[in-house]
């Protein structure tokens, strides 16, 4: 048996139009061909993402921020451009640019309010 690491990750969103809204409209990400019922995938490279309704008995309204221990990183061309975006666009800015091992980086808020950091591309 191998383990061969994530291939996959999807955010559990409240709104799911209001969500891939965001992510297509705001973010810049390209919706997939097609996903599964109650999703709308993405594509982007290496993994893909997506976002879904929630599963059963999840509550995002009984966490305050969901997602809490997670990091999800996007990589961006430019991440003081889409910082500046996102800005304009009212979005809430939890770390400001700044230079670090894998270059530029910032956090937002997403509108569910899952803290995603974008860092520069290599």
């Amino acid at each position: 048996m191998t383990v061969t690491g994530p291939d996959f990750v999807a955010l559990q969103v409240r709104d799911l139009e209001k969500a891939a809204d965001f992510y297509e409209n705001t973010i810049g990400l390209t919706w997939a061909p097609a996903g599964p019922p109650g999703a709308v995938v993405f594509t982007t490279s290496p993994i893909p993402f997506a976002v879904r309704e929630p599963l059963p008995d999840v509550d995002l309204d009984s966490v305050e921020r969901p997602g809490t221990g997670v990091a999800l990183w996007f990589s961006c061309d430019d991440a003081q451009e889409l910082h500046d975006r996102l800005g304009e666009a009212g979005v809430a800015i939890l770390r400001s640019p700044a230079p670090s091992p894998f270059g530029l980086t910032f956090t937002f808020v997403d509108p569910d309010g899952y803290a995603v950091t974008v860092h520069n591309a290599s």
